[in-house]
């Protein structure tokens, strides 16, 4: 074969290989917007339903928790929240959450290791505020049980690595599964060092019904119109911040507007952030 052949195969082949890898990225691009898509109307719409099941009036098995005990290192006052990440991040994001409601699933298992990502560079510190919303609108006791163990987790310094585990194995919406304190402590088994003694009773007595119910009536009490309800900085982003939609891309530019001129938070993370060292139990 002479040189120019060869050359002109080589080419032929070359030309060949870039195409495809132009259309290999054609690919990846259309799968990443239809995904984006998705999940931005699943989302939208779970918010809708948090809507209804917000305004719907049913009775919260939390109306009889005893006394508050809040969990180590509660703030919030009235108020009252888990808070993970640098105390010092210039940054605060709030998010209200009940761990049946699916959209606030489809928030954390979508935006999970952006929010991480976040904490770990002392860029935002994270403040979780609990709701029961789903318990009153269905009925049962799964969101004031979970809600509970995930503050004995707090104690334990694992809340972050229990919370994650708690929305990635979340069971449907009208499964009241989290109402059996046996559920909720076979999952503190898939984050190393959990599932103790400790951690068993304070599950087993509700040590933090009280202060779960506090953080529920704080809810109740406020002009959210469902769960998930994400603030920055006390502005709500979720669905959407001005005329801009949540997305990844749209958080951490939020995030880069609102610390412009700030320096990262550089002190030692709150107890259960996953820069403690926490993990996602699957």
């Amino acid at each position: 074969m002479s040189e120019k052949n060869r050359d002109g195969n080589r080419s032929a082949r070359e030309r060949l290989q870039q195409q495809r890898e132009r259309e290999k990225a054609r690919e990846k691009q259309r799968r990443v917007l239809i995904v984006s898509a998705a999940v931005v109307g699943v989302l939208g719409l779970a918010a809708v339903v948090g809507v209804i099941a917000a305004n719907s009036g049913g009775k919260d098995s939390s109306d009889k928790a005893g006394p508050v005990v809040a969990p180590a290192g509660a703030v919030g006052g009235d108020k009252p929240a888990i808070p993970q990440g640098k105390p010092d991040a210039p940054s605060t994001l709030a998010i209200w959450e009940d761990f049946r409601c699916p959209a606030c699933a489809q928030f954390e298992n979508f935006f999970r290791d952006t929010i991480h990502e976040l904490e770990a560079a002392g860029a935002v510190k994270a403040e979780y505020h609990l709701a029961t919303l789903i318990d009153g609108n269905l009925g049962g006791s799964g969101s004031l049980r979970a809600a509970n163990a995930a503050a004995c987790a707090q104690d334990a310094g694992k809340f972050t690595a229990y919370h994650d585990t708690l929305y990635v194995n979340q069971p449907q919406e009208t499964d009241d599964a989290y109402a059996d304190n046996a559920k909720l402590v076979e999952l503190a088994a898939k984050v190393p060092g959990l599932d103790t003694p400790a951690f068993r009773s304070c599950v087993e007595d509700g040590t933090h019904d009280g202060w779960v119910k506090k953080s529920n009536d704080a809810f109740r009490s406020s002009d959210f119109s469902g769960t998930p309800s994400v603030l920055l900085n006390g502005e709500s982003i979720f669905p959407k911040k001005g005329n801009e939609q949540i997305s990844v891309e749209n958080l951490k530019k939020w995030v880069a507007e609102a610390n412009k001129g700030k320096k990262a938070g550089t002190a030692s993370p709150a107890a259960g952030s996953p820069a403690a060292g926490a993990a996602v139990g699957r």
